[in-house]
Protein backbone atom coordinates (compact mmCIF):
# COMPACT_ATOMS: atom_id res chain seq x y z
CA UNK A 1 0.00 0.00 0.00
CA UNK A 2 1.27 3.78 -0.97
CA UNK A 3 2.24 5.87 1.87
CA UNK A 4 2.28 9.17 0.57
CA UNK A 5 3.90 10.55 4.57
CA UNK A 6 6.54 8.06 4.05
CA UNK A 7 6.68 9.23 0.64
CA UNK A 8 6.81 13.29 1.24
CA UNK A 9 10.00 11.90 4.15
CA UNK A 10 12.04 10.22 1.71
CA UNK A 11 11.78 12.31 -1.49
CA UNK A 12 12.92 15.23 0.87
CA UNK A 13 16.03 12.65 2.38
CA UNK A 14 17.17 14.36 5.23
CA UNK A 15 20.61 14.51 5.85
CA UNK A 16 22.72 16.80 8.33
CA UNK A 17 21.15 16.86 11.62
CA UNK A 18 22.67 18.71 14.64
CA UNK A 19 21.44 18.22 18.11
CA UNK A 20 22.13 19.60 21.64
CA UNK A 21 21.04 20.17 25.21
CA UNK A 22 19.10 22.99 25.87
CA UNK A 23 18.19 24.24 29.40
CA UNK A 24 16.48 27.49 31.49
CA UNK A 25 16.71 28.75 34.89
CA UNK A 26 14.53 31.36 36.61
CA UNK A 27 13.73 34.53 34.93
CA UNK A 28 14.99 32.93 31.17
CA UNK A 29 13.76 33.42 27.29
CA UNK A 30 15.14 33.63 23.66
CA UNK A 31 13.69 34.61 20.65
CA UNK A 32 14.79 32.95 17.94
CA UNK A 33 14.43 34.65 14.24
CA UNK A 34 13.14 32.29 11.37
CA UNK A 35 15.87 29.28 10.10
CA UNK A 36 13.94 27.73 7.17
CA UNK A 37 15.13 24.41 8.24
CA UNK A 38 13.19 21.54 9.90
CA UNK A 39 13.65 22.02 13.84
CA UNK A 40 12.73 19.46 16.83
CA UNK A 41 12.55 19.83 20.11
CA UNK A 42 11.94 17.53 23.12
CA UNK A 43 11.78 18.41 27.01
CA UNK A 44 13.18 16.10 29.30
CA UNK A 45 12.59 17.34 32.55
CA UNK A 46 10.86 20.29 33.89
CA UNK A 47 8.22 22.64 31.71
CA UNK A 48 8.88 25.70 29.42
CA UNK A 49 6.50 27.71 27.12
CA UNK A 50 7.03 27.94 23.39
CA UNK A 51 5.14 30.42 21.12
CA UNK A 52 5.78 30.30 17.30
CA UNK A 53 4.76 33.14 15.46
CA UNK A 54 1.95 33.43 14.25
CA UNK A 55 0.66 30.78 16.77
CA UNK A 56 -0.81 30.28 20.78
CA UNK A 57 1.99 29.88 23.44
CA UNK A 58 1.83 26.00 24.19
CA UNK A 59 2.86 24.94 27.46
CA UNK A 60 5.76 22.05 26.83
CA UNK A 61 6.62 19.48 29.64
CA UNK A 62 8.45 16.23 29.93
CA UNK A 63 8.02 13.91 27.14
CA UNK A 64 6.43 16.55 24.71
CA UNK A 65 7.87 16.26 21.08
CA UNK A 66 7.68 19.49 19.24
CA UNK A 67 8.76 19.62 15.05
CA UNK A 68 8.81 22.77 13.64
CA UNK A 69 8.49 21.77 9.61
CA UNK A 70 10.36 25.01 8.36
CA UNK A 71 11.36 26.75 11.73
CA UNK A 72 9.76 30.04 12.02
CA UNK A 73 10.31 32.83 14.46
CA UNK A 74 9.72 31.63 17.62
CA UNK A 75 10.40 32.46 21.48
CA UNK A 76 11.62 30.14 24.11
CA UNK A 77 11.18 30.84 27.59
CA UNK A 78 10.14 29.96 31.40
CA UNK A 79 7.08 31.03 33.04
CA UNK A 80 8.32 34.27 34.32
CA UNK A 81 7.54 37.59 32.66
CA UNK A 82 10.92 38.65 30.48
CA UNK A 83 11.83 40.40 27.83
CA UNK A 84 13.05 37.39 25.42
CA UNK A 85 16.98 37.95 24.03
CA UNK A 86 17.44 37.59 20.51
CA UNK A 87 19.08 34.78 18.98
CA UNK A 88 20.70 34.11 16.05
CA UNK A 89 19.61 30.29 15.05
CA UNK A 90 22.69 29.95 12.94
CA UNK A 91 25.53 31.26 15.48
CA UNK A 92 23.91 29.23 18.49
CA UNK A 93 24.09 25.60 15.80
CA UNK A 94 27.63 26.52 15.40
CA UNK A 95 28.23 26.07 19.27
CA UNK A 96 29.47 22.76 20.54
CA UNK A 97 28.41 23.09 24.02
CA UNK A 98 25.19 22.40 25.14
CA UNK A 99 23.08 26.12 25.82
CA UNK A 100 21.58 27.22 29.10
CA UNK A 101 19.85 30.77 29.63
CA UNK A 102 19.09 32.15 32.66
CA UNK A 103 20.76 32.28 35.89
CA UNK A 104 23.67 29.80 36.04
CA UNK A 105 22.92 28.73 39.54
CA UNK A 106 20.21 26.92 40.91
CA UNK A 107 18.46 23.31 39.02
CA UNK A 108 17.10 24.08 35.68
CA UNK A 109 13.47 24.51 35.63
CA UNK A 110 13.23 22.84 32.24
CA UNK A 111 16.20 20.69 30.25
CA UNK A 112 15.33 19.72 26.32
CA UNK A 113 16.78 18.57 23.36
CA UNK A 114 16.68 20.71 20.47
CA UNK A 115 17.92 20.64 16.62
CA UNK A 116 17.72 21.24 13.25
CA UNK A 117 18.47 19.04 10.12
CA UNK A 118 18.89 20.29 6.22
CA UNK A 119 17.26 17.83 3.80
CA UNK A 120 18.93 16.29 0.90
CA UNK A 121 16.16 17.88 -1.64
CA UNK A 122 15.77 21.57 -2.40
CA UNK A 123 11.74 21.53 -2.61
CA UNK A 124 11.80 21.40 1.68
CA UNK A 125 8.57 23.92 0.43
CA UNK A 126 6.60 20.57 0.34
CA UNK A 127 6.56 20.59 4.13
CA UNK A 128 5.14 23.84 4.38
CA UNK A 129 2.61 23.18 1.79
CA UNK A 130 1.51 19.72 3.35
CA UNK A 131 2.29 19.83 6.66
CA UNK A 132 1.01 22.05 9.96
CA UNK A 133 3.34 24.75 11.02
CA UNK A 134 3.81 23.53 14.63
CA UNK A 135 3.44 19.64 14.99
CA UNK A 136 3.06 18.57 19.13
CA UNK A 137 2.94 15.26 20.33
CA UNK A 138 2.66 14.57 24.16
CA UNK A 139 4.16 11.33 26.55
CA UNK A 140 4.90 9.18 23.13
CA UNK A 141 7.66 7.13 25.05
CA UNK A 142 9.28 6.59 21.27
CA UNK A 143 10.34 9.71 20.23
CA UNK A 144 12.34 10.68 23.21
CA UNK A 145 14.30 7.20 22.76
CA UNK A 146 14.62 7.92 18.94
CA UNK A 147 15.93 11.95 19.71
CA UNK A 148 18.00 10.46 22.33
CA UNK A 149 19.95 7.86 19.66
CA UNK A 150 19.77 10.60 17.18
CA UNK A 151 21.94 13.03 19.97
CA UNK A 152 24.25 9.56 20.83
CA UNK A 153 25.09 9.39 16.97
CA UNK A 154 25.91 12.49 16.18
CA UNK A 155 28.19 13.08 18.78
CA UNK A 156 29.85 10.06 17.51
CA UNK A 157 32.16 9.78 14.64
CA UNK A 158 32.03 6.26 13.60
CA UNK A 159 31.99 4.06 10.45
CA UNK A 160 28.17 4.90 9.11
CA UNK A 161 27.32 7.84 11.12
CA UNK A 162 25.57 9.87 8.38
CA UNK A 163 23.51 6.73 7.19
CA UNK A 164 22.29 5.81 10.51
CA UNK A 165 21.32 9.72 11.42
CA UNK A 166 19.66 10.01 8.55
CA UNK A 167 17.73 6.57 8.83
CA UNK A 168 16.95 7.45 12.85
CA UNK A 169 15.57 11.07 11.31
CA UNK A 170 13.28 9.65 8.59
CA UNK A 171 11.83 7.42 11.31
CA UNK A 172 11.32 9.99 13.83
CA UNK A 173 9.87 12.17 11.39
CA UNK A 174 7.29 9.74 10.59
CA UNK A 175 6.34 8.66 14.37
CA UNK A 176 6.18 12.02 15.32
CA UNK A 177 3.67 12.72 12.03
CA UNK A 178 1.73 9.60 12.33
CA UNK A 179 1.11 10.35 16.67
CA UNK A 180 0.08 14.08 15.97
CA UNK A 181 -3.65 14.80 16.32
CA UNK A 182 -4.85 14.90 12.87
CA UNK A 183 -8.55 15.91 13.07
CA UNK A 184 -8.50 19.29 14.40
CA UNK A 185 -4.89 20.01 12.20
CA UNK A 186 -4.64 22.88 9.67
CA UNK A 187 -5.65 21.85 6.30
CA UNK A 188 -2.78 20.09 4.40
CA UNK A 189 -2.04 16.18 4.32
CA UNK A 190 -2.16 15.40 7.89
CA UNK A 191 -5.80 16.16 7.89
CA UNK A 192 -6.71 14.49 4.71
CA UNK A 193 -4.68 11.33 6.22
CA UNK A 194 -6.86 11.03 8.77
CA UNK A 195 -10.25 11.38 6.41
CA UNK A 196 -10.57 7.54 5.26
CA UNK A 197 -12.28 8.28 2.41
CA UNK A 198 -9.73 11.03 1.14
CA UNK A 199 -6.94 8.86 2.35
CA UNK A 200 -7.92 6.52 -0.06
CA UNK A 201 -8.08 8.43 -2.87
CA UNK A 202 -4.23 10.39 -1.96
CA UNK A 203 -2.93 6.61 -1.76
CA UNK A 204 -4.36 6.30 -5.18
CA UNK A 205 -2.29 9.08 -6.66
CA UNK A 206 0.96 8.08 -5.08
CA UNK A 207 0.53 4.69 -5.98
CA UNK A 208 -0.08 5.65 -9.83
CA UNK A 209 1.01 9.35 -10.08
CA UNK A 210 1.03 9.08 -13.96
CA UNK A 211 -2.32 7.94 -14.42
CA UNK A 212 -4.60 10.10 -16.38
CA UNK A 213 -6.89 10.95 -13.30
CA UNK A 214 -10.14 12.94 -13.31
CA UNK A 215 -11.74 14.51 -10.26
CA UNK A 216 -14.77 11.94 -11.24
CA UNK A 217 -12.53 8.41 -10.77
CA UNK A 218 -11.12 9.77 -7.80
CA UNK A 219 -14.29 10.32 -6.06
CA UNK A 220 -15.20 6.57 -7.42
CA UNK A 221 -12.55 5.64 -5.32
CA UNK A 222 -13.71 7.59 -1.88
CA UNK A 223 -16.75 6.49 -2.54
CA UNK A 224 -18.36 9.97 -2.47
CA UNK A 225 -19.91 12.09 -5.14
CA UNK A 226 -17.69 13.89 -7.42
CA UNK A 227 -18.92 17.11 -5.66
CA UNK A 228 -18.93 16.01 -2.16
CA UNK A 229 -15.61 14.58 -2.73
CA UNK A 230 -14.29 17.85 -4.12
CA UNK A 231 -15.45 19.59 -1.46
CA UNK A 232 -14.24 17.60 1.20
CA UNK A 233 -10.98 17.46 -0.41
CA UNK A 234 -10.02 21.40 -0.58
CA UNK A 235 -11.50 21.58 2.83
CA UNK A 236 -9.53 19.20 4.41
CA UNK A 237 -5.86 19.80 2.42
CA UNK A 238 -6.35 23.29 1.34
CA UNK A 239 -6.15 22.70 -1.75
CA UNK A 240 -8.41 21.12 -4.78
CA UNK A 241 -7.46 17.31 -5.82
CA UNK A 242 -6.08 17.98 -9.03
CA UNK A 243 -3.89 20.84 -7.90
CA UNK A 244 -2.61 18.23 -5.19
CA UNK A 245 -2.00 15.89 -7.65
CA UNK A 246 0.34 18.62 -10.20
CA UNK A 247 2.10 19.66 -6.68
CA UNK A 248 2.97 16.05 -6.39
CA UNK A 249 4.01 15.01 -9.82
CA UNK A 250 6.18 17.86 -9.84
CA UNK A 251 7.76 17.20 -6.77
CA UNK A 252 8.51 13.90 -7.59
CA UNK A 253 9.64 15.33 -11.62
CA UNK A 254 12.09 17.83 -9.30
CA UNK A 255 13.73 14.65 -7.56
CA UNK A 256 13.96 13.08 -10.60
CA UNK A 257 16.37 16.02 -12.58
CA UNK A 258 17.74 16.44 -9.66
CA UNK A 259 19.13 13.23 -8.17
CA UNK A 260 18.96 11.00 -10.77
CA UNK A 261 19.38 12.91 -13.64
CA UNK A 262 16.81 10.95 -16.10
CA UNK A 263 16.06 12.87 -19.60
CA UNK A 264 13.26 14.44 -19.66
CA UNK A 265 11.19 12.42 -21.87
CA UNK A 266 11.59 9.46 -19.32
CA UNK A 267 10.46 12.36 -16.05
CA UNK A 268 7.76 12.96 -18.35
CA UNK A 269 6.48 9.50 -18.68
CA UNK A 270 7.28 8.94 -14.84
CA UNK A 271 4.47 11.69 -13.77
CA UNK A 272 1.54 11.08 -16.54
CA UNK A 273 2.65 13.31 -19.34
CA UNK A 274 2.70 12.01 -23.10
CA UNK A 275 5.45 14.21 -24.26
CA UNK A 276 8.65 15.93 -23.13
CA UNK A 277 6.84 19.66 -24.72
CA UNK A 278 4.02 19.24 -22.11
CA UNK A 279 6.09 18.24 -19.30
CA UNK A 280 7.82 21.18 -19.70
CA UNK A 281 5.50 23.68 -20.34
CA UNK A 282 3.71 22.29 -16.84
CA UNK A 283 6.99 22.12 -14.91
CA UNK A 284 7.74 26.15 -16.26
CA UNK A 285 3.94 26.70 -15.04
CA UNK A 286 4.25 25.44 -11.79
CA UNK A 287 8.17 26.13 -10.71
CA UNK A 288 8.86 29.28 -12.68
CA UNK A 289 11.92 27.85 -14.74
CA UNK A 290 12.37 25.60 -17.61
CA UNK A 291 13.49 21.33 -16.41
CA UNK A 292 16.91 22.34 -17.55
CA UNK A 293 16.96 25.38 -15.97
CA UNK A 294 16.23 23.55 -13.18
CA UNK A 295 18.99 20.89 -13.52
CA UNK A 296 21.17 23.24 -14.00
CA UNK A 297 20.96 24.79 -10.93
CA UNK A 298 20.58 21.61 -8.80
CA UNK A 299 24.05 20.74 -10.49
CA UNK A 300 25.54 23.93 -9.27
CA UNK A 301 24.18 23.36 -5.73
CA UNK A 302 26.62 21.92 -3.46
CA UNK A 303 25.77 18.35 -2.64
CA UNK A 304 25.35 17.33 0.88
Amino acid sequence: MSDPLTELITLLRPAEIRAKGISGTGAWGVRYTAYGHPGFCVVTEGACLLQVEGTDPIRLEAGDFVFLPTTPAFVLSGFEPVDPHPIDPIAASQRTNDLHYGPEEGKPDARMLGGYFEFGSPDVSLLAQFLPKVVHVRGLVRLDALVRLIREEAAQSLPGRELILARLVEVLLIEALRAAPADDAPPGLMRGLADERLATSIRAMHRDPARAWTVEQLANVAALSRSAYFQRFTHSLGLPPMEYLLTWRMAIAKDLIARERLPMEQVAARIGYSSASAFSTAFRRHVGRSPRGYARESSLSPTR
